[in-house]
């Protein structure tokens, strides 16, 4: 492999810099590099992210035996079980919290928070009412005027709120809202 070398003395002195301080920033992705999700944290673009979270929800719902389609339109991500479901994922951020962004007042029946640690997940299924009936828990993401149609979830992944408990926590946990919600046809 061919060695790229920098030719101008002030970016090899920032280059110097930057790799001074990485191990200050990189000590938090270390324990997602033995992760089975930790190429999610490799520089993927967000949409991408956001995606691959649609994936990895479609693909475990599709393997607990539940229906999984197209969303008939962008008001949603998948139809899961005759629900139409909006998918967020989260992987912990650097307090250890998760936070589930780009929520929005959208036609769709559920939510699926998919909460990812480098050797653990967590879900919950969300009925769009019940999520809307806690604004204590879905915070304004930008301010300002352009910044309210869009909201987040976000919490300590070791303390959800309680409220949240109803709707799922562990996978096992999710598995059983989202059954109960699709055999409920909400």
């Amino acid at each position: 492999m061919t060695q790229r070398t920098i030719g101008d003395p002030e970016v090899a002195l920032l280059a110097d810099i930057a790799a001074a301080i990485e191990p200050d920033y990189s000590s938090d992705l270390a324990e997602w590099r033995a992760s089975p999700f930790g190429w999610m944290k490799s520089r993927q673009p967000s949409r991408r992210v956001g995606t691959i979270f649609e994936q990895l929800v479609a693909g475990w719902c599709a393997a607990k035996g539940f229906s999984v389609a197209a969303a008939p339109n962008s008001q949603s991500d998948r139809v899961i079980g005759g629900l139409r479901a909006e998918i967020k994922g989260s992987t912990l951020w650097a307090g250890g919290g998760f936070k589930f962004q780009q929520i929005r007042d959208q036609d769709y029946d559920v939510v699926i928070c998919l909460g990812l640690r480098p050797f653990d997940a967590q879900c919950w299924v969300i009925p769009k009412e019940a999520l809307m009936a806690h604004p204590e828990g879905v915070a304004p993401q930008h301010r300002g005027r352009a910044g309210r149609d869009t909201a987040w979830l976000g919490f300590d992944a070791d303390a959800p709120p309680q409220w949240l408990s109803e709707w799922g926590g562990r996978l096992s946990d999710a598995y059983r809202v989202l059954r109960r919600l699709a055999d409920a046809g909400r």
